[in-house]
């Protein structure tokens, strides 16, 4: 049995976003151009504007500073691991950083998980809605980012974590 896939693009200072959504209109990905891991349009799914009005308006509040936070029905289905990790990624807050190691803490898991939690994080497929661009490295470094680094900075930027370049 299939579900329908619905789709928009939407215009953002990050490129164009490409949102999906199953049957329920929840939200279940948000990938870049050249993303590694996202979404392409697939010929089976439906072009439809209607059930990511929300998600359109928040995105557009979020890139204008005036949302902090996304109030948008997800589904994201991922291992239990993967599940927990994004949940402690949820938790980050606008403006806010944290490490792999702090993740790995959050759910619970061992030190030497934080190689797995790095492979969940690179896994969520609600990039700038699950702020998987708050995580840094041990070192404070701008660490990877499956929308690229420059993406990373930009969203960094935007939310205060990082200073604009002076001109």
């Amino acid at each position: 049995m299939s579900t329908t896939t619905y789709w928009t693009a939407v215009d953002s200072p990050v490129g164009a976003l490409l949102l999906t959504a199953g049957p329920t209109g929840a939200l279940a990905s948000l990938s870049v151009p050249g993303q590694k891991g996202g979404r392409t349009v697939q010929d089976d799914w439906r072009h439809d504007p209607g059930p990511f009005r929300a998600a359109e308006e928040q995105l557009a509040a979020y890139f204008a500073g005036e949302l902090k936070e996304f109030r948008l029905e997800l589904l994201a289905v991922g291992t239990e691991f993967r599940e927990r990790v994004w949940a402690a990624l949820d938790a980050v807050p606008y403006g806010g950083t944290v490490t792999y190691g702090e993740i790995a803490a959050r759910i619970g898991a061992p030190r030497a998980a934080v190689r797995a939690v790095g492979g969940a994080i690179g896994a969520n497929p609600l990039l700038i809605v699950r702020p998987c661009h708050r995580v840094i490295g041990a070192d404070g470094s701008l660490t990877g980012y499956a929308g690229g680094l420059d993406r990373k900075t930009r969203l960094l930027t935007l939310e205060g974590f990082l200073r604009q370049p002076s001109r």
